[in-house]
């Protein structure tokens, strides 16, 4: 079991802001020199239409930081540790005044029918972020359901590539963002963001919605939100 480290910049003054080229040729020259890092994947805000829900703006900038190894994750985020230059006033000065949480969780990987993702021009592929804030009345009941009888239908889903949800880890982290304590995040990925559309308007996520309704019971909100994503270190499509 590997393990990711999300970060999210949210700036709600100005949804319509988005790093500049510059900006992010600096996220992936930061990137490309922590040690332990095994793949790093940049979200930022893409269009896909979701029948059923909407909610609103997505963040500017996500981040999922995958280590092998929780140790290095914890170096890397440590006081003295190369994520903190994330976090210098010139690294994403159009995020400036975002509001930042991160999160440390355990990746869970799910098979899918064809997780082989065709070549973009770009390449980049779409990636439906979900985060359920929880608490769960019962987490271990709550995750033994979803993860045995919610993940299936996921992976029906027409056009998924790659499937993962993540449970919550307690890690040493000094970064200087906010703590998020989601209790399960999940990601579903397609070719396109209308490919994302055609799953998410397929008869599949109607069956997906009764399933969600016979779950044990849970408070907080759940976010779903479109991302265009691009891996600025290891491989773009399926991996293990």
């Amino acid at each position: 079991m590997s393990f990711c480290l999300f970060i999210v910049f949210r700036e709600r003054a100005n949804p319509a802001a988005r790093i500049s080229d510059a900006e992010h040729a600096r996220l992936t020259a930061v990137l490309r020199g922590v040690p332990g890092l095994a793949r790093a994947l940049v979200h930022t805000p893409a269009h896909a239409h979701d029948p059923l829900l909407d909610d609103g703006a997505p963040p500017q900038l996500a981040l999922q930081l995958y280590f092998d190894r929780l140790l290095d994750l914890e170096a890397a985020a440590a006081s003295a540790g190369p994520l903190q230059a994330l976090a210098a006033p010139d690294a994403l000065p159009t995020l400036a005044g975002a509001a930042v949480e991160h999160q440390v969780m355990a990746v869970r990987a799910f098979a899918v029918p064809e997780p082989v993702r065709a070549a973009a021009p770009d390449n980049a592929w779409c990636t439906y972020l979900v985060a359920y804030e929880g608490p769960a009345e019962d987490l271990h009941a709550w995750l033994d359901d979803y993860l045995a009888h919610h993940t299936p239908l996921m992976a029906r889903l027409p056009g998924i590539r790659e499937l993962e949800v993540y449970t919550r880890v307690d890690c040493v982290s000094r970064l200087p963002w906010a703590h998020a304590t989601c209790m399960q995040r999940n990601k579903v990925a397609f070719d396109s963001p209308a490919a994302l559309t055609a799953a998410l308007e397929s008869s599949l996520r109607h069956e997906m919605r009764t399933h969600f309704r016979s779950l044990p019971r849970f408070s907080g909100g759940v976010t779903h939100f479109p991302m265009s994503t691009r891996a600025v270190l290891g491989a773009g499509g399926q991996r293990g």
